[in-house]
Formats: C-alpha cells, sequence, structure tokens
C-alpha cells in the first residue's frame, strides 16, 4: 500500500492495479487527461478499476502497431492515476478522465486472462533543493517560457498555472506534459528517477527544441518575404500591362513573344522543330515571367532559333581555283588535296552529295589541322573546330537534358550555331585522345555524328529534335591510328600524312614560314635574307621531328635576336643575311648530331628503324656473349610485344645452329644479353625482329655485320618477314643518317611502290621475305 497526497487530498493505494496500455502518449503525475478507450482488455481493466478504488496504472507501448499488447511490449515505468470521470459512448468506446498520481514500476505481472494486472513499486518525489536543483529548475522554466511563446500550437495560459507551482519535482512533471516530443524521449524523462538529472535532461531538450522552432521561424519569414515580393511584383506588372494598353501599346509584354515567334517562322525548320518551338512558346505565354520555369524555355528557345536550319553557302565548284588556293596554303600532301578536289567534282556534276567524312592521320606539326582550314577556304564554306583532347564525357557531344539546372546543348550544336550554315567544313581534332569514365563513352556518342546514314537525323540531348548533319563536310585529325576506336574508323576515310621529307621542310620553310616568321616580327625580305645553307642547317641541326614546328620556332628565334638588335640601335639601316656559319650565333650550339656513325663493320651490333608518334628514328641493337647458364637479358625500357619479339627471334636461331654454323651451345654455357641503347625512351612492336636477329646471329658467330644496311621486319619462328607499318617515315630516318640499303619485307611491296621518289634518292631499297636474305645482305664474310 501507499499513501499519497494531492492538493491536501490523502490516496491510499494499492500496490496490485490493472494497466491501461497507452498509444503514442506518456501521462505524468499531476496531469489530467482525457483517453479514449476501445480495446477489450483496456474495457475491462477500467471496469475492474472502478469496481475498486478507482486507481489504475497507465503506461506506453513500445510499438504503436501492436493492437493486443503483451508485457514484453510494454515500458516498465508508467504513473499511478485516478480515475475521475467515466463516459461509455455510443460506439462501444469509453471516454475516462484520469488524474496522474505517482510514479511506479512493474515489479511483476500477475496471472490474469482477460485483461493486464502488475504488481507495482511506488517512486517518490523527493524535493532537495540544493542550489543546484534550483539553479536548473529556474533555467528549465526559463527554457519553457520561451518554448511556449515560439510554439505556435501551445497557449500562453499554460505558464499562468506554472507561476503557482513552488516544487522543482512538479514543475518538472508539468514542463513534461506540453513537450510535443516522440514517446521514447517523454519516457526516458518520466523514468528518470534523479530529479538533478531529470532537470538536466529536460533543459537540454528544451533548449534544442527552441533552436528549431527558431529556424523554423526563419524559414517561414523568408519565404513569406519572397511570396510577398513576387505577389508586388505580378501586380506591378499588371498594373503596367494595363497603362501600356490605355497608351495604345496593347502588346506591351508581349513584344518579345512576338519576335521569337517570328523568328520560328523565320527559321524554316523542320516540321518536328518547329511544331516543338511552338508548342514550348505556348507554354512560355502561360508561365508567370518570374518563374524558373520561363527562363529555361526561353534559353530553349533562343537556341532553336539560332542554330542554322536551312540557310547553306553556295559551294565554290570552280576545280582550277580550288586546287591553286590549296596549293597556296599548303606545300605537298598530295593525297589529302586529291580527295578534296575529287569531292568537288563530284559535287559539281551530282549537285546533292553526302558530306564525306575524312580522318587525317599523321606525327604532329604537318599540318592536320591547319589542312581543315585550308580546305574550307578552297570549298568557300564556313569552318569551325572542336578540340577531342581529353573529352571524357558523352553530355559533351550530344548535350545536358534540360532536366539539369544550367544545361546547354553539346559542342555539336554549339559549332552548328557558330558556323551559322548546314554545311561547313566541321573539323574533329585530336580525334584518337578521348577518354571515357562513368559519364559515358564520348566515342560511342560520336558514331551517330559520323555515320553518313544516321547524321541527318542526329538528336542531341537539350534540343530533343533531329537535326541534319549530312550536309556537314566532316574531318578529324589523329596523331596514332592505331587509339581510335575501331567502329569509328569504320565510319571514316583515313589518310596517312606522312612526315616531311628534308627537301620538303626546304620548300616549306622557304616559301610559307620564312615570310610569316618575318612579318610576325616587323622584318621583310629587304631586311632579311636566309641562304639556303643556313635553313639547311637548322633543319639538319637544329630539329628531328616530322613536321615543322621546331622549325619554325628555330627561325622565329633568329628573327626575334635579328630585331633586337635593330631596335636596340634605330640607327642601324644594314641588312643581314643569316648564313649557316652565323646560325650559331643566334640559336647556340646544335642539339642534334647526324654523323655517320655506321662506317665501320661491327659485331653484335645492328641498325634497325623505328616508327614513333612524332617521326621515324634509328634503332640501335648491341648483342653480348657472356660465359653463363643459358640466362637471356633484354634491357632498355622494352614493351612486351618487343621482348616476343626477341625470344621468337633466339627461337629460330636455336632451330637453325647447323645451317647458320653456330658451333657453341649457347643455350647450356652462354648467357645472351640484348641491350636496346638509349634505355629511358619506352620501346615497343614487332619490327625489330630481324634486327635482333641478325645482332644475335653476328654475336655468335663472329661475323661483323654490315653497318651501312638498316632493317626492320617482324620476325616468325619460321623465319618468315612479316610486313610492318610506318614505311615512310622510316625511310626518311634511313635518309637523314646517311643509310645506303634498307631491308624492307617483301609484304610491304604496295607501299614501297607508292613512295615518293624523293624519298628513295640516295637509299637501295631491298625487298626481303625470309630471314636467310636478310643475313646474306646484312652479314660480311
Amino acid at each position: 500500500m501507499e499513501t499519497v497526497v494531492r492538493n491536501k487530498e490523502e490516496f491510499v493505494i494499492n500496490s496490485r492495479l490493472p494497466v491501461l496500455p497507452l498509444k503514442e502518449v506518456v501521462v505524468f503525475p499531476y496531469m489530467i487527461f482525457p483517453l479514449l478507450v476501445g480495446r477489450e482488455p483496456s474495457l475491462r481493466a477500467v471496469q475492474e478499476a472502478m469496481l475498486l478504488d478507482k486507481f489504475i496504472f497507465l503506461t506506453a507501448q513500445k510499438d504503436v502497431q501492436t493492437e493486443e499488447p503483451l508485457k514484453d511490449d510494454l515500458y516498465r515505468v508508467g504513473v499511478v492515476a485516478r480515475i475521475i470521470q467515466v463516459l461509455k459512448l455510443p460506439n462501444g468506446l469509453m471516454k475516462v478522465l484520469i488524474e496522474g498520481l505517482v510514479r511506479a514500476k512493474i515489479t511483476r505481472f500477475l496471472p490474469i486472462s482477460d485483461h493486464l494486472e502488475v504488481k507495482l513499486d511506488f517512486i517518490e518525489d523527493i524535493d532537495k533543493e540544493t542550489p543546484a536543483i534550483l539553479a536548473l529548475t529556474r533555467k528549465t522554466v526559463a527554457s519553457f517560457k520561451e518554448y511556449v511563446q515560439l510554439h505556435p500550437k501551445l497557449p500562453d495560459e499554460i505558464l499562468l498555472s506554472l507561476e503557482g507551482i513552488v516544487s522543482p519535482s512538479r514543475a518538472a512533471h508539468y514542463i513534461s506534459c506540453y513537450i510535443h516530443r516522440d514517446v521514447q524521449t517523454k519516457q526516458n524523462i518520466l523514468q528518470e528517477t534523479g530529479l538533478q538529472r531529470q532537470l538536466q535532461l529536460l533543459l537540454d531538450l528544451l533548449n534544442s527544441e527552441c533552436e528549431i522552432l527558431k529556424l523554423e521561424h526563419s524559414i517561414d519569414d523568408k519565404v513569406r518575404d519572397n511570396i510577398q515580393w513576387s505577389q508586388k511584383k505580378f501586380y506591378l506588372q499588371e498594373q503596367m500591362r494595363v497603362i501600356k494598353e490605355e497608351l495604345g501599346d496593347e502588346h506591351g509584354m508581349d513584344s518579345d513573344l512576338s519576335k521569337i515567334e517570328e523568328k520560328i517562322n523565320q527559321a524554316r525548320m523542320s516540321k518536328e522543330a518547329k511544331d516543338k518551338a511552338l508548342e514550348e512558346l505556348i507554354k512560355l505565354k502561360s508561365s508567370p515571367p518570374i518563374s524558373p520555369e520561363s527562363s529555361v524555355i526561353r534559353n530553349y528557345l533562343d537556341w532553336m532559333t539560332a542554330v542554322p536550319w536551312h540557310k547553306k553557302t553556295r559551294d565554290r565548284l570552280e576545280l582550277p581555283q580550288a586546287i591553286r588556293m590549296l596549293d597556296e596554303d599548303h606545300y605537298g600532301l598530295k593525297k589529302p588535296k586529291e580527295r578534296i578536289v575529287e569531292h568537288l567534282a563530284v559535287l559539281k556534276l551530282v549537285k546533292k552529295l553526302k558530306g564525306p567524312i575524312l580522318c587525317f592521320v599523321g606525327p604532329p606539326g604537318v599540318g592536320k589541322t591547319s589542312l581543315g582550314k585550308s580546305i574550307a577556304r578552297a570549298m568557300g564554306r564556313n569552318f569551325v573546330r572542336i578540340s577531342l583532347g581529353g573529352v571524357r564525357d558523352e553530355a559533351e557531344i550530344r548535350g545536358h537534358r534540360r532536366t539539369y539546372i544550367g544545361s546547354m546543348p553539346g559542342r555539336i550544336i554549339q559549332s552548328m550555331k557558330k558556323a551559322k550554315s548546314i554545311n561547313p567544313v566541321f573539323l574533329l581534332d585530336e580525334i584518337d585522345k578521348m577518354s571515357q569514365d562513368f559519364r559515358g563513352d564520348p566515342a560511342s556518342a560520336l558514331l551517330e555524328v559520323l555515320d553518313p546514314e544516321q547524321n541527318r537525323a542526329f538528336n542531341d540531348h537539350y534540343l530533343e529534335v533531329d537535326y541534319d548533319l549530312s550536309n556537314v563536310m566532316f574531318i578529324t585529325t589523329a596523331n596514332v591510328r592505331g587509339h581510335i576506336p575501331q567502329p569509328l574508323q569504320d565510319r571514316m576515310e583515313i589518310i596517312e600524312l606522312p612526315g616531311y621529307l628534308e627537301f620538303e621542310k626546304m620548300a616549306i620553310a622557304e616559301g610559307f614560314l620564312l615570310p610569316k616568321v618575318l612579318k610576325a616580327h616587323g622584318l621583310d625580305k629587304k631586311k632579311v635574307t636566309f641562304a639556303k645553307s643556313a635553313i639547311t642547317k637548322i633543319i639538319h641541326d637544329y630539329t628531328r621531328e616530322a613536321g615543322v614546328r621546331e622549325l619554325e620556332r628555330n627561325l622565329s628565334a633568329v628573327c626575334r635576336k635579328i630585331a633586337r638588335e635593330i631596335a636596340t640601335n634605330s640607327r642601324n639601316n644594314k641588312s643581314y643575311k643569316v648564313t649557316a656559319a652565323g646560325i650559331q650565333k643566334y640559336v647556340g650550339l646544335k642539339k642534334y648530331h647526324y654523323h655517320k656513325r655506321f662506317d665501320q663493320p661491327t659485331i653484335g651490333e645492328a641498325t634497325g628503324l623505328a616508327w614513333t608518334p612524332y617521326g621515324g628514328d634509328i634503332l640501335e641493337i648491341e648483342v653480348n656473349i657472356v660465359p653463363g647458364k643459358g640466362g637471356f637479358i633484354l634491357t632498355g625500357k622494352l614493351g612486351e610485344v618487343m621482348q616476343e619479339s626477341a625470344k621468337a627471334a633466339l627461337s629460330f636461331i636455336r632451330s637453325r645452329v647447323d645451317e647458320l654454323h653456330i658451333t657453341q651451345k649457347f643455350w647450356k654455357d652462354s648467357d645472351i644479353h640484348i641491350h636496346f641503347p638509349e634505355g629511358a625512351i619506352p620501346k615497343d612492336g614487332p619490327s625489330a625482329g630481324i634486327t635482333i636477329a641478325v645482332a644475335v646471329v653476328s654475336a655468335l658467330t663472329g661475323r661483323k655485320v654490315n653497318r651501312k644496311i638498316a632493317m626492320t621486319g617482324e620476325i616468325t619462328l619460321r623465319g618468315k618477314v612479316l610486313a610492318i607499318g610506318g614505311l615512310n617515315e622510316k625511310i626518311i630516318a634511313a635518309q637523314r643518317f646517311d643509310v645506303e640499303r634498307v631491308l624492307v619485307p617483301q609484304e610491304n611491296e604496295n607501299e614501297i611502290t607508292e613512295l615518293p621518289p624523293e624519298l628513295k634518292k640516295g637509299i637501295k631499297i631491298t625487298r626481303v621475305a625470309h630471314m636467310d636474305e636478310v643475313l646474306q645482305y646484312a652479314l660480311m664474310d
């Protein structure tokens, strides 16, 4: 039994009481609260309490969804309450008015079948008015007052009742009743037996709630201000519209929309595009001018009307004039020039022709990009260029959908807007340097652009309508053909641009570079002249490239030095003639040495030819045979393919020991070391196979290698010599190093036939089909 005093009234409470489980509510002592009871066990518990002393134990359910809670579904700490009034409703429910008296804890559940009944331990409220408790009480009450003022659903009258409460524990219970939080949080406060800890929990909770309510008020104020400004702006705009109508300007704000509609009608779009544009225009007319969607639609319509849909430039079909223009801008480049002239000839006959898709592949500096501009000039078309180097997002090609903030068309449509015609020459630069990541594969997006059968209906994600690219002449450029995805190669006509020969560089320097460089530095031919020997020396001793960029830089360096001399002495009127002897004064010591280092025959050394993205080069191979146990060493930063090629060459030699007159059992008692000088430079590819075999055979037999011979070719295990690539660049390298004979695979017969006569000058090209022929030419008796 427990005796409880409330408002000078004493209650004697039995420790055995029926239980009324509560949903979504926690009752505290001193709290008067109406409950709606409808579950059968709960109704019986209320009836049982009314038959006894009208006392009942109230505790919250852990899970609101549980309809028939058992003992494990209830919190162990609750409140003993007195039933003040019971009202039976017509629908079978019961409305019960209760008053919380004292907290209690369930010690055990009693075996009652039709309702829950428990044995309780009562938790007394002990008011120890220590300084800490009094301070916490005051701060908690102050925070609660702020909470009531901030909360929109709590009336100020709650604070009047709080003024008369002097007991800290009662104040804590009273405040807990009115905090709007979840059941778990309020249950934690209820079951806290220490008064100081309970007050601290309340204070932390109130401070947190006050901060949240302040933030909500701040957000509400901002939203209210925005709405008020929007309404004010709309009202003022309506007033302006009415004023303009009174003044006779009936269209007023609609003038911009009328201009857009006029642009749509004049653009001569496809039916699909025009319908889409007019549909978006209707949306724009019905949208408030201040809405975000209005800005998005306006930008879309600006793009739709800015992109060319029908305007074409007239092609220049006079072939002699086109040929003259191409020759004016570029020296050589016979194949691409012929292809352009052929295209113009067919266009002149049939009037309508799908734009060709050409791909210029060659080392840097040979004029691929500038050739695109020259083609546009010769054809009388507009020219646009985009660089694809480093592009890794599909949206760069196809554009972003309009659902994204700041979306815009892809670079294809953007460039068509710049071109201002539907038939420009469109250069896609560095197509071999695209990459891909999680945002998509731009190379796959280009498949549609570069397919003549598909690009008449190119669909940009931003425009959302088909756009015709079939009149565009696409030209792409690349340094390495192997880096272009195979599906793209299949859609393009690939034209190889080899590196320039020395005589071609001389012609380019005299006819193109020198006039350009002199003009750029404020000089002229009267003031500065270059001897041919000076240009030859620059080409030979200061450049090693397939193109002419380094040559142009060196010519610019000479002109800068002369310009400085002239600017320093304004009275200096003398003319300058740059000779070979004076080149060092302007550009310093020579960078490259091309002396004849292959004059003397040697053992275990052979000369190969290599292709690089920047032109051809000489590849020296050295072999040493040392005592050992059959080891095989490869050095010189070699790639996997080149290492396999060396192994294939060694395997061929082992299979032909008798025929090659090799007496020592090198696979047992010797180590073979094959080295490729310039070890910091990566090397790979199969074309050094026959060169490796020659050097190894020479080292094993002691026969000298004719160093005036260079060779290139892939070797098989049976000694066959297979075709190689980059023949033009390799022959150029051989010519540069004064090689007398070059051994080339028989399978490269077609490429040999197409070599220009100037490239064969001074070099004897010998075709070989088997390793026996290679050894016959390369090794000396």
